[in-house]
């Protein structure tokens, strides 16, 4: 006969997960601990420079990736939690800033996202709008405290044969063919000729390819560089409204065909530093006065582009629309009534100076 043999009893189910969850959280807080330690710390202790783009609007997820990819940062997840923590502490603001900057691999991931955050690019980034003169892009070079207005103004007027082989023999100025556009360039290089030099080469890089291409094949319109960029820089000013601008082209095409003079309102605002309102428009003074720009008296093109082209007026100004137009007048949103005899333009001016009063109340 055998003795029964006392069975061990049965530790209880919650005992064990009682005693599991702990030693689990604890674990994984000690490597959750060593994954940010490492996470954070910077890829390198060399210091290795890293140049990097941050373009605008680029979202935050593409950032970190970039950044990780970039050996900049060890891991994209790591900077979205940092950012995350950055805001639930009432940050003010954790929006990492477009630029170009200069990393080094020595640096930890909060030293990273500082310096992006507070904007500390390798190059600073200025934006030139279509239709834009060169007095105003001097203005905000000024104003960027990059130089002085004069000394770009000046460096506009240095039309040496150097500067580009294709550039019009006789042009008064560079007007119109410092393309607009957004540039990045180091502070150090920020000078008026360094500033033109990017622009020249962006206009040849976009409106002097356009021009060489449709001028080579079988054109619209048979016109040469300077008065192309002339005659675009008109319509750049006039056009508001994207679907009008081939129109607007049409127009001036018919007037310069019949030798009509182009009655071109920002020809005169150019030639004298004006700028008319709706409230406002020229008078019949300035428009009768003197000036080479000035189309009311002057038959044919102006010596010269008034504005800076964008590839919208550039590609119009080739390809303008088949009308029998011959007459516009601006409305109050932007848009255009277009006449084709003298009497019905007459006729939408009056309507439309109807309104003035309504709308200025």
């Amino acid at each position: 006969m055998f003795l029964a043999q006392k069975m061990p009893k049965k530790i209880p189910n919650w005992l064990f997960y009682g005693a599991a969850l702990p030693i689990t959280i604890a674990a994984a807080t000690v490597a959750s601990s060593y994954w940010w330690i490492w996470a954070s710390a910077a890829p390198s202790s060399l210091g290795t420079k890293i140049r990097l783009t941050i373009d605008d609007g680029m979202p935050t997820q593409a950032i970190a990736q970039e950044l990780e990819s970039a050996g900049v940062i060890r891991s994209s997840l790591a900077l979205r939690l940092w950012l995350q923590w950055l805001s639930i502490r009432g940050e003010q603001s954790v929006v990492l800033r477009s630029g170009t900057y200069d990393f080094a691999t020595n640096q930890s991931l909060s030293e990273v996202v500082a310096q992006i955050r507070t904007a500390k690019s390798t190059e600073v980034r200025f934006t030139i709008p279509e239709g834009w003169s060169i007095a105003q892009m001097a203005e905000l070079f000024e104003k960027e405290k990059f130089f002085t207005a004069a000394e770009f103004v000046a460096a506009t007027q240095r039309l040496s044969p150097k500067r580009r082989d294709w550039l019009p023999n006789n042009i008064p100025s560079l007007e119109g063919f410092l393309f607009p556009d957004t540039y990045q360039i180091l502070p150090s290089e920020a000078t008026p000729d360094r500033i033109i030099d990017l622009m020249l080469d962006r206009f040849e890089q976009v409106a002097l390819k356009l021009y060489r291409e449709d001028q080579a094949s079988k054109p619209k319109v048979k016109i040469s560089l300077a008065d192309w960029v002339t005659l675009a820089s008109i319509v750049e000013k006039e056009a508001v409204i994207e679907s009008e601008r081939s129109l607007i082209a049409g127009v001036f095409w018919n007037r310069l065909r019949r030798n009509m003079r182009l009655e071109s309102d920002p020809t005169v605002e150019y030639a004298f530093n004006i700028k008319q309102t709706p409230e406002s428009p020229l008078t019949l003074e300035q428009v009768r006065m003197p000036s080479p720009y000035n189309t009311y008296l002057n038959e044919g093109l102006p010596p010269g582009a008034i504005a800076s082209v964008g590839l919208a007026s550039l590609k119009a100004t080739l390809d303008p629309a088949s009308t029998d137009y011959l007459f516009f007048v601006a409305r109050f949103d932007g848009s255009h009534v277009f006449s084709r005899t003298l009497d019905d333009h007459e006729k939408a001016i009056q309507d439309i100076d109807k309104k003035i009063p309504q709308k200025s109340r």
